[in-house]
């Protein structure tokens, strides 16, 4: 990945994403999914932090009162499919069924996926259940922008059945519609958007269903989405975000911010 050809980089530039097949292993691949399968089983996460995860803004109001969700930057923390507890927050499904997310360090706490996120593929010069449409950027804003990438990496195949990813092509041209901004310590709510997200056309997206290994290379302002799964099969990912080292600043009103233990997000030069 360090070494894009010239048609790669033009195609990522264009579009604002690009996919990498056989970027990982099948046993690279196997070594993560058994490694979720331990924190899984290992974890233990009171009632009162049980919180499901979303992008939507009613969701993010119910966060509010969550510092599990809201402190979970240097920490790994398991969060929630809709619909899998009960009014008392018991699950209704297996807990290893519950998941949508295990956040938000996993690439720096734990050793089997650090090992990725730090691996010398992943050196990247040269470049700048249902996830409802959105922007990373949203979240994630930098100065100047287009200095965002997500790392999106198949453990399994993502198929349009199982909630592959689909993108606007040439949408990251636009700048940002919206932004998530984390208000003054100790303020309510704890977060508020500025602007508003699009009614996107549900033509306009591009289905990218992948293979098993492969990595998908996401520009910060590229609007995607994935649909439900509806299928009786899992579709494992592993993601997580680089921002350019020399000449950013990652934004002090982002909700994600560094701390003592974890002072910044991964970073390329």
């Amino acid at each position: 990945m360090a070494c894009l050809s010239p048609s790669q980089l033009q195609k990522f530039q264009e579009d604002g994403f690009l996919v990498l097949e056989g970027f990982l292993s099948s046993d690279e691949c196997v070594a993560m999914q058994q490694r979720i399968g331990e924190l899984v089983a290992d974890m233990d996460v009171p009632l009162h932090c049980r919180t499901i995860f979303s992008t939507q803004e009613e969701q993010l109001k119910i966060l509010d009162s969550r510092d599990y969700f809201w402190n979970s930057g240097d920490k790994i923390r398991f969060f929630f499919e809709k619909g899998v507890f009960d009014e008392k927050g018991n699950f209704l499904v297996p807990p290893e069924k519950s998941i949508n997310k295990i956040g938000h360090a996993l690439h720096a706490r734990d050793p089997v996926f650090r090992s990725v996120t730090h691996s010398p593929k992943v050196q990247q010069p040269h470049l700048g259940g249902e996830v409802t449409p959105h922007q990373d950027a949203t979240f994630l804003y930098t100065e100047p922008l287009g200095r965002l990438l997500g790392i999106w990496i198949a453990l399994e195949d993502a198929t349009l059945e199982n909630g592959c990813l689909w993108f606007i092509p040439g949408s990251h041209t636009s700048g940002v519609s919206r932004r998530l901004i984390r208000a003054p310590g100790g303020s309510v709510p704890v977060t508020s958007f500025l602007g508003s997200e699009p009614a996107w056309e549900n033509s306009l997206f591009v289905p990218t269903p992948v293979r098993r290994g492969a990595l998908i290379l996401i520009h910060g302002e590229v609007v995607h989405k994935s649909e439900q799964n509806l299928s009786d099969r899992s579709r494992h990912a592993y993601t997580f975000h680089l921002m350019e080292a020399l000449g950013t600043v990652w934004s002090p009103e982002n909700w994600l911010q560094p701390t003592a233990e974890l002072p910044f997000p991964p970073l390329y030069t």
